[in-house]
């Protein structure tokens, strides 16, 4: 049972990837993947020109993705990758992702402060325009009585 189980684990481990399988995969570009790759973050082999991403790159590009949707820099993601190569059961990659996180959390909060002082004075905006649109020209009913004159008089000079 245990070799099964062992075999199954070694299957999964040797799958590999197509560029364009993972950026379909992940919601990225193929460019994407290479600039990755060039800042030394995937390590895709080389099948002639073709990249080639084993699991551990599927991986890596699963942490990559997460942590670019909550904001981190690229070189904050790269430190914390750095970090899967230490033998300490992930407790060095552990804290430093606490530190990056608590950080990013008050980053995103004096954000998210900017934000709601924007819409509230986008808002302010919005009533004072709609105020200003409202008071500047005719109003409704002058625009009906303009129509109606308007009317009379090309009647009126039709007959003429």
């Amino acid at each position: 049972m245990m070799n099964n189980k062992l075999s199954k684990i070694s299957a999964a481990d040797s799958r590999t990837y197509t560029i364009s399988e993972l950026a379909r995969e992940f919601g990225v570009t193929p460019r994407a993947l290479r600039f990755y790759e060039d800042k030394d973050m995937l390590h895709p082999a080389r099948d002639g020109m073709t990249r080639v991403y084993s699991n551990r790159d599927r991986a890596r590009l699963t942490i990559i993705v997460r942590l670019k949707r909550l904001g981190l820099p690229l070189a904050d993601i790269r430190e914390i990758l750095d970090l899967y190569v230490l033998d300490d059961g992930q407790r060095a990659q552990m804290r430093m992702s606490l530190d990056k996180f608590r950080k990013q959390v008050k980053e995103l909060e004096i954000q998210r402060g900017d934000i709601d002082t924007a819409l509230t004075e986008l808002r302010k905006g919005i009533a004072w325009l709609e105020t200003q649109i409202a008071n500047t020209g005719p109003s409704d009913e002058n625009k009906r009585q303009l129509a109606a004159y308007d009317e009379i008089a090309r009647r009126q000079l039709d007959e003429v």
